[in-house]
C-alpha cells in the first residue's frame, strides 16, 4: 500500500436549494441541516464537506440580482451561514455550483463572500479529490441533462431551458403558495420528474382547493362509477322488461335493512341514473374529449414520457471520466434527486439525492380520481472513505418525521392507507482495485 495515500474523509451532500422568492424561502430541513453541520464541526477525523451543487435556489430569486442574491441568503438564513462559519474552522467545506446556483460561476465577488464563513467556492464543473491511492470525480451532473446543460460556463447571462422553467414556474409558484386554500403550491420543486407537473397540479386542486363538499359528494360516485354502470344497465333491462330479476332481487334484500336499506338503494339509483346518462352522452362525448386529448398533447399539456433520460447520460459520462482518469474509483454527481449507487466498469457512479421534500405517486383504485402524491423525507449524505478493503462508499439518512399527517387530507389518506412510501437507501458498497463489493443499486431510485 502507497506511502502516499490519503486517507480524508468526504461528507458529500448536494441540492439543497436554500432561497427563493417568497414561500420558497422557507426551509424545511433548516434545524436538520445546522444539526449536521454541527456534528461535522465536533468530529476528529480528517474530513472534508463536499456540496456537490444547487446549495442555493439562486434561480429561483426574480427580483433581485448577482450579489445582491448573497445579501438575501445572509439576511434570511444568519444561524445557518453562522453554523457554516463555526464548521469551516475545523473541516474544510468545499461548494460546486449547480445549474440553480450558476451565478455563483459568474460573479468574483462570490468567492470572497463565502470566504468569509470558511467556504471554498470552486468556480469550475467539476473538482478531483484523492482517497486512498484512487481518486474522486465530483460534478453536479447539470451539464449531462439538455434541459439544464450550460454551454457557456460562468456566462451571468447563460439560461437554459430550465433556467426559464424555474423564473417563470418555480419562483411564480412560491409567490403565489400563500393564496390558496392551503399553503403547498411551494413544494412545486419537490415535482420530479417535471413532466408530472399537470397531474400534480389536477391531484392538489382536487384535494386540497375544490369545495369539500362537492368533494365528498364526488368520490363515491367515482369510486362507484364501475358499479354504477353495471347497475344502469340492468335498470334499462327492467325498465324495457327485458330482465327485471337483478333489480327485484337488489329492492328485496335492501328492504330487509329497512331505513339503512332505503338510502342505499337511493343511493345506488342515483349513480346508476348518472352512470346511465353518462353512457347515453358517452359516445359523443368520447370521440369530443379524443380529439381535445390529442390537441392538447400536441402542446404536451398533459403528462408526457420522460424527455431526458435520468440515468444513461451518467453512465456515459463516467466512462469517459474512468477511460482519461483510470485512478477514479467513483463518479459522484447530483441533480436528478434519485439517490443510488450503480456499479460501472469496476467503479462506482454515485448520486447524492436531495434534502428536498419528495413527492411520491400512488394511483387511486380505478383512475377515475386524481392520483395521489404522498410526501416523504429521504435525507442523504454519502461518506466516502479509504479503507482496507478499498474505497467504500456509505449512505447515511438523516431523520426527519414524515409530513403525511399534515400535508395529506383526510380523503387522501383514506384512498392510500397502507401504502405510504418508504424509500430506502443503497447499502455500503466498496470498489477495490479489481472488484466492486456489496450489493451496489443496478439503476438509482425510480420516481414513485
Amino acid at each position: 500500500m502507497s506511502q502516499d495515500r490519503d486517507d480524508r474523509t468526504y461528507y458529500v451532500i448536494s441540492d439543497l436549494h436554500i432561497g427563493g422568492d417568497e414561500q420558497l424561502e422557507h426551509v424545511d430541513f433548516l434545524d436538520e441541516l445546522i444539526d449536521f453541520l454541527e456534528r461535522l464541526e465536533q468530529t476528529e477525523e480528517d474530513a472534508e464537506l463536499i456540496i456537490n451543487g444547487d446549495a442555493f435556489g439562486l434561480w429561483e430569486f426574480t427580483t433581485i440580482e448577482g450579489i445582491q442574491k448573497f445579501d438575501a441568503l445572509e439576511a434570511s438564513y444568519p444561524e445557518l451561514f453562522e453554523q457554516f462559519r463555526a464548521t469551516g474552522e475545523t473541516m474544510p467545506i468545499t461548494i460546486l455550483p449547480g445549474n440553480h446556483d450558476h451565478e455563483l460561476a459568474a460573479y468574483e465577488e462570490y468567492i470572497d463572500r463565502f470566504a468569509e464563513y470558511n467556504i471554498t467556492l470552486k468556480q469550475e464543473l467539476s473538482a478531483t479529490r484523492p482517497v486512498g491511492d484512487r481518486t474522486i470525480h465530483f460534478e453536479h451532473g447539470h451539464q449531462q441533462d439538455p434541459n439544464n446543460r450550460i454551454d457557456d460556463f460562468g456566462n451571468e447571462h447563460a439560461t437554459p431551458l430550465g433556467y426559464f422553467y424555474n423564473t417563470q414556474v418555480t419562483s411564480r409558484a412560491g409567490q403565489l403558495s400563500d393564496r390558496g386554500r392551503f399553503n403547498w403550491l411551494k413544494d412545486v420543486q419537490a415535482v420530479t420528474p417535471t413532466e408530472r407537473m399537470p397531474n400534480w397540479l389536477i391531484s392538489k386542486y382536487f384535494y386540497r382547493e375544490m369545495n369539500p363538499f362537492l368533494r365528498y359528494a364526488v368520490v363515491p360516485f367515482l369510486l362507484l362509477f364501475n358499479i354504477s354502470v353495471i347497475l344502469a344497465v340492468l335498470a334499462g333491462l327492467d325498465l324495457a322488461g327485458i330482465w327485471s330479476m337483478p333489480v327485484e332481487r337488489t329492492q328485496a334484500i335492501l328492504s330487509q335493512f329497512g331505513l339503512a336499506g332505503t338510502a342505499a338503494y337511493m343511493i345506488l339509483w342515483l349513480n346508476a341514473i348518472v352512470a346511465g346518462l353518462l353512457l347515453l352522452i358517452g359516445i359523443p362525448l368520447y370521440v369530443f374529449i379524443r380529439d381535445v386529448r390529442q390537441t392538447i398533447d400536441r402542446f404536451g399539456v398533459f403528462e408526457t414520457p420522460l424527455t431526458v433520460d435520468p440515468e444513461e447520460p451518467y453512465v456515459e459520462a463516467a466512462r469517459d471520466v474512468f477511460e482519461e482518469r483510470p485512478e477514479t474509483a467513483v463518479f459522484c454527481y447530483g441533480h436528478t434527486h434519485r439517490p443510488g449507487i450503480r456499479e460501472v466498469d469496476d467503479r462506482l457512479l454515485v448520486n447524492t439525492g436531495t434534502w428536498l421534500k419528495r413527492l411520491h405517486r400512488r394511483d387511486v383504485a380505478g383512475r377515475l380520481i386524481p392520483p395521489v402524491f404522498a410526501p416523504s423525507y429521504q435525507i442523504p449524505v454519502v461518506r466516502i472513505e479509504a479503507t482496507e478493503e478499498g474505497v467504500a462508499v456509505e449512505y447515511e439518512e438523516i431523520e426527519k418525521d414524515n409530513p403525511r399527517k399534515e400535508e395529506l387530507t383526510l380523503t387522501e389518506r383514506f384512498l392510500t392507507r397502507s401504502r405510504e412510501p418508504n424509500p430506502e437507501l443503497p447499502d455500503r458498497t466498496v470498489v477495490s482495485d479489481a472488484t466492486v463489493s456489496g450489493d451496489p443499486e443496478r439503476a438509482e431510485q425510480p420516481a414513485s
